[in-house]
C-alpha cells in the first residue's frame, strides 16, 4: 500500500533547553482571561466557521467531542513535566527493530511533508520549556520516527511524512509500525486545511482503512486561508469520511499551530484516548 506513497516525515531535530519562554495561549489556564468570543474559538475551532455554513449542514459530526473546560485543564496537566512526571524526547529510529520498547498507550502523527506534524507536536508540547522540537524549513530534511515519552501516561511518535524527498526505505520505515506497534491506540492523520485532500492524503487514508486502527484526522493550518476555502476543504473531506471509511472517527480535528487553535481540546482527546483522564461527560464516544 505505502509503495504508492513516497511518504517521508518532517518532524524536527529534538534539542534540550535550558530557559524558553513559554507562550501565553500555551496554558489555557490564561487563554480562560481572554474575552469570551476570543476564548470559544481557541477551545472550539469550529465555532468560529459555523456561522458560515448552510443551515442544512449537519453540524453534529463536527461536534462529536465536545469536552468541558475543567476537562481540558485536567488534561492540560498532563503536558506540564515535573519530576515525578517528566516529559522527553527518548529515542529516534529508522526500523522497527530500533524501536523503543514503550509500554505505554501510543499516539501517532503522519501526514504530507510540510502539513505541520512537527509545528503541532511542538504546540502540544508547549507547556514544557526543556522539550524543544525543532521545525525544519526543509521538506525532506527528517528521516525518522521520533519518540517522545509524556511521563509513564502515554507516548508520542512523530513519523516520516509522505510526499517530497521520502526516505528511500520509507515503506520498511512506517509500515511494519503501524502493523505491528502492539500499544497504538491512535493515529492521527493531518491534511493541510488551506489546500484540502489530495491524492497522497488519499493513499494514506485508504492505508489507515486497510491497517483497521482507529485513526483521526487533523486540518492543519486553518489560519493560511478564508473561511470559505476552509469550509469547502472541510465539507469534502467530510464527506470521504462518511462514504470511505469505517474506522475514523468522524470528528475531523481544527487546528492552528501557530495561534494555538485547537491545541486545547486535541490535548485532551489525545489524553482521553490513551486512557489518561476520565471525562466529566460520559457521553463522548471515541
Amino acid at each position: 500500500m505505502f509503495c504508492k506513497l513516497c511518504l517521508r516525515l518532517q518532524p524536527g531535530t529534538v534539542h534540550a533547553v535550558a530557559q524558553q519562554s513559554i507562550h501565553k495561549l500555551a496554558s489555557l489556564q490564561k487563554a480562560t482571561t481572554l474575552p469570551p468570543k476570543k476564548m470559544q474559538s481557541l477551545l472550539y475551532p469550529f465555532s468560529e466557521v459555523e456561522p458560515y455554513l448552510d443551515r442544512s449542514v449537519d453540524m453534529t459530526e463536527f461536534q462529536l467531542f465536545h469536552p468541558s473546560l475543567e476537562d481540558m485543564l485536567e488534561a492540560e496537566k498532563l503536558f506540564c513535566s515535573s519530576v515525578s512526571h517528566k516529559i522527553d524526547y527518548y529515542s529516534s529510529a529508522e526500523r522497527m527493530d530500533h524501536a523503543p520498547a514503550l509500554k505505554q498507550p501510543e499516539v501517532c502523527f503522519i501526514g504530507r511533508s510540510n502539513v505541520g506534524k512537527s509545528s503541532l507536536i511542538k504546540a502540544l508540547f508547549s507547556l514544557t520549556p526543556e522539550v524543544e522540537v525543532r521545525v525544519s524549513k526543509t521538506p525532506g530534511h527528517t528521516k525518522k520516527m521520533n519518540f517522545f515519552r509524556v511521563g509513564k501516561a502515554f507516548s508520542m511518535v512523530d513519523m516520516p511524512g509522505y510526499g517530497h524527498r521520502a526516505p528511500r526505505d520509507f515503506v520498511d520505515m512506517v509500515e511494519p509500525y503501524l502493523y505491528t506497534r502492539k500499544n497504538l491506540v491512535r493515529t492521527f492523520l493531518l491534511v493541510d486545511g488551506s489546500v484540502g485532500l489530495q491524492k497522497a492524503d488519499l493513499i494514506a487514508l485508504e492505508m489507515c482503512e486497510e491497517i483497521r486502527c482507529p485513526y483521526v484526522m487533523v486540518v492543519t493550518k486553518i489560519d493560511k486561508c478564508t473561511h470559505g476555502a476552509l469550509l469547502t476543504n472541510l465539507l469534502n473531506l467530510q464527506d470521504v469520511l462518511k462514504t470511505e471509511t469505517s474506522s475514523c472517527f468522524p470528528q475531523p480535528f481544527l487546528i492552528s499551530s501557530v495561534h494555538y487553535l485547537g491545541i486545547y481540546l486535541l490535548r485532551c482527546f489525545i489524553a482521553h484516548v490513551t486512557g489518561s483522564i476520565r471525562l466529566k461527560d460520559t457521553s463522548h464516544s471515541c
